[in-house]
C-alpha cells in the first residue's frame, strides 16, 4: 500500500532553501546533488534544510512541484476571433518555444528521462503542467477557426502535434545536446514563420487566403 506523500513544513526559509535546490537539482540531475551542495546554495545549516525536508527525495519532488506550476502560470489564451490564422498562430509558436527552450523546460527533460524510473510521475506532471496544456488551447483554437472556415482541419489532435513540432525544428534537440546555449530571437522568428507557412499551406482555407491577400 502507498503512503501518502509527506508535505513539507512552511516556515521563514522555506523559498530559501527551495531556491538553493531549484539551482542545485537543475544543475546536477537528482543523483549527482548533495545535501550538502543544497544547504550551501540555499545558506542555510543542514539541520534547517532537514527541517523543512527530511530527505532529499522530497525536497526535489517540491522543486519540481513549484516549477511546472510556474510553468503552467505562464500559460496564455491564443486568440480567437480577433485575428487571422497566422497571426495567432504566431502567437502560439513563440509561446510554445518559451517553454520548450526555457531553461527549466530542457533541464526538467533531462532530469525527466534520467530519474523515469525513480520518479515515474515526473515526466507526467511535467507534460501536464506545459505541453499538454498548450495542446489543449492550440486544439481549442484550430477547431474554433475551422468552424469559421479559416482552416480546414479534420484531424485537431494530429494538427495540433504537428504545428508544435514544426515549431521546435532542431532547436530543441540542439539545446538538449549542448551544441547550443540559446538561441537567438531572430532563429526563433525564422522557424515561426516557416511553420506557419508550411502549416497553412496544408490546412489554411482558400477563401481565407484570398481574403488575407487583398
Amino acid at each position: 500500500m502507498n503512503q501518502p506523500a509527506a508535505i513539507p513544513r512552511k516556515g521563514r526559509k522555506y523559498d530559501q532553501v527551495l531556491q538553493g535546490a531549484r539551482d542545485v537539482f537543475m544543475a546536477h540531475g537528482f543523483e549527482g546533488a548533495s545535501v550538502d551542495d543544497i544547504a550551501r546554495k540555499a545558506g542555510v545549516s543542514k539541520a534547517t534544510l532537514y527541517s523543512y525536508f527530511p530527505d532529499k527525495r522530497l525536497l526535489f519532488m517540491e522543486v519540481a512541484r513549484h516549477g511546472c506550476a510556474r510553468q503552467a502560470d505562464t500559460a496564455v489564451t491564443i486568440a480567437s476571433g480577433c485575428c487571422d490564422p497566422e497571426t495567432a498562430l504566431r502567437e502560439a509558436g513563440h509561446h510554445i518555444l518559451s517553454v520548450i527552450l526555457s531553461e527549466f523546460g530542457v533541464k526538467m527533460f533531462r532530469i525527466c528521462v534520467a530519474e523515469a524510473d525513480r520518479f515515474p510521475d515526473l515526466g507526467r506532471r511535467f507534460y501536464e503542467s506545459g505541453p499538454a496544456t498548450i495542446r489543449a488551447q492550440l486544439r481549442e483554437y484550430l477547431a474554433e477557426a475551422t468552424s469559421r472556415g479559416e482552416l480546414r482541419i479534420d484531424d485537431l489532435d494530429l494538427a495540433a502535434d504537428q504545428f508544435a513540432e514544426l515549431c521546435r525544428a532542431d532547436m530543441f534537440l540542439r539545446l538538449l545536446f549542448n551544441i547550443e546555449a540559446e538561441i537567438e530571437p531572430q532563429e526563433r522568428e525564422r522557424v515561426v514563420d516557416a511553420a506557419i507557412t508550411t502549416f497553412l499551406a496544408r490546412y489554411g482555407s482558400p477563401v481565407a487566403t484570398d481574403e488575407t491577400a487583398r
